[in-house]
């Protein structure tokens, strides 16, 4: 219900808005404001969206929870992406994101709403599959054929695997001609 509500009162707010600063600053200024928005965006998930890469990756390097900085991280690439969606409404919320105050206070709400479970995979309960031998030696059985040098030589399959007179290759595959 908060979905359909909000997918019907936040375009009209945004037009609204046009209105209201097409009124006070012109129709070119106001599209120019628009564009600029989006660049803006567009440049700040760029750069914020690769620190916020790296402060990840530094994370799981040092071997500490990553989840902090993925928020963070998804929070401002959340903000970018309401910087280019023409509007001022949804640039006033991406300029807001960008603030760590309020990206700190979000989380913690939103962490509040959050129940996470701990996963783990341990060779004593890894399942094998039943049909497969165990192969403790790292041996596995198998058949091979010598082949000829020559590629383009007929291939004998053994009589198991092929009928009694096996199709000969007249050499090249077929896609080109010599």
């Amino acid at each position: 219900m908060r979905l359909i509500a909000m997918l019907l009162v936040v375009p009209i707010i945004e037009i609204a808005l046009f209105i209201q600063v097409g009124g006070l600053i012109g129709l070119w200024s106001t599209l120019a404001l628009v564009l600029l928005s989006a660049v803006a965006g567009v440049a700040l998930m760029r750069s914020q969206g690769a620190q916020a890469g790296r402060e990840i990756q530094r994370s799981l390097s040092e071997m500490r929870d990553p989840s902090q900085p993925m928020a963070h991280g998804a929070m401002i690439i959340a903000a970018g992406l309401l910087l280019v969606v023409p509007g001022f409404f949804s640039d006033a919320l991406g300029l807001l994101l960008l603030i760590p105050g309020v990206r700190r206070l979000l989380m913690r709400r939103i962490a509040g709403r959050v129940v996470a479970g701990r996963a783990g995979m341990h060779a004593a309960t890894m399942r094998r599959d039943p049909h497969r031998p165990p192969y403790d030696q790292g041996v596995i059985d198998g058949e091979y054929i010598v082949a000829d040098d020559d590629p383009r030589a007929p291939v004998d399959l053994p009589p198991e695997l092929g009928d009694d007179q096996p199709p000969r290759r007249t050499g090249g595959s077929g896609w080109t001609r010599h």
